[in-house]
């Protein structure tokens, strides 16, 4: 059997895209197809796989799994990557309204071809005498550190991830340098179990806490630099813990297509 797919990037944040609307290629049981698919030395390696799924009640459904093969929570710079495969195929414009794994997602498509993905509030943000932890459509820690090149991301990121309190649902690490322009973000993903380029869900945590350090009018514009490349994120804050309007804008960009013999 051959699987047609397409690979996507967004900020360096790699996935498979499959269609799944008409033949159903893939789904929710095959964990150790889909891990050897997102392997990079036997498959055709990625950070994760995502399937485009039709739903009665928006335009689509986008399940995403983590490169171990396990069906995760929700993934910004693959939300904005489903959005781009979603017009490639046809089947949406320039606007979509889609499902994931945490609720509904409206998504626009700039002429620029950025696309602008609307992320679930947050009601709660947990502040720590050195982190903050909070959930942004998947569970995220993070730290402010005064040099981030002087962090090993996998290695620090895996002792919390790895630590007492979250050994067992685990969580996304993500180590933050404030700059003038805005902020420079490292993140260490859980299922991927590794740094990524970057992360979208990461990235929109980053740029709420550093909000909390340093509040400002209450609608927000973060620039935010990483090793992928560069988006932004804005918000509306409202109580000192509530954020919504919460939008993710960045690039997703077709890298290949092609079809895999199974």
């Amino acid at each position: 059997m051959k699987i047609p797919f397409s690979k996507y990037q967004g900020a360096g944040n790699d996935f498979v895209m499959i269609d799944n609307r008409s033949t159903q290629w893939l789904s929710r049981k095959d964990t150790a197809l889909i891990e050897r698919l997102c392997d990079r030395r036997f498959g055709i390696g990625a950070d994760g796989l995502i399937l485009l799924q039709n739903h009665p009640d928006c335009d689509f459904e986008m399940v995403y799994f983590n490169a171990d093969g396990r069906e995760s929570s929700m993934c910004g710079n693959g939300g904005r990557c489903i959005v781009r495969f979603a017009q490639q195929v046809g089947h949406i414009e320039q606007q979509a309204r889609f499902l994931a794994i945490d609720g509904m997602h409206a998504a626009n498509i700039r002429p620029d071809g950025w696309v602008e993905l609307k992320m679930m509030d947050v009601d709660s943000v947990e502040v720590g005498e050195d982190y903050f932890l909070l959930n942004t459509g998947s569970p995220h820690y993070v730290i402010f550190v005064e040099d981030i090149d002087d962090i090993n991301v996998k290695e620090n990121g895996a002792a919390i991830r790895y630590s007492e309190r979250f050994r067992k649902e685990g969580v996304n690490v993500n180590f933050v340098e404030t700059t003038s322009k805005g902020i420079i973000v490292a993140t260490y993903e859980r299922g991927v179990e590794d740094e990524t380029l970057s992360c979208g869900t990461g990235v929109t945590a980053a740029a709420i806490c550093h909000y909390l350090r340093q509040p400002k009018p209450e609608r927000q514009v973060v620039a935010i630099q990483s090793k992928g490349g560069d988006l932004q994120v804005r918000f509306k804050a409202g109580t000192a813990e509530r954020f919504d309007e919460v939008w993710l804008c960045g690039p997703a960009v077709r890298v290949f297509d092609g079809s895999i013999e199974l």
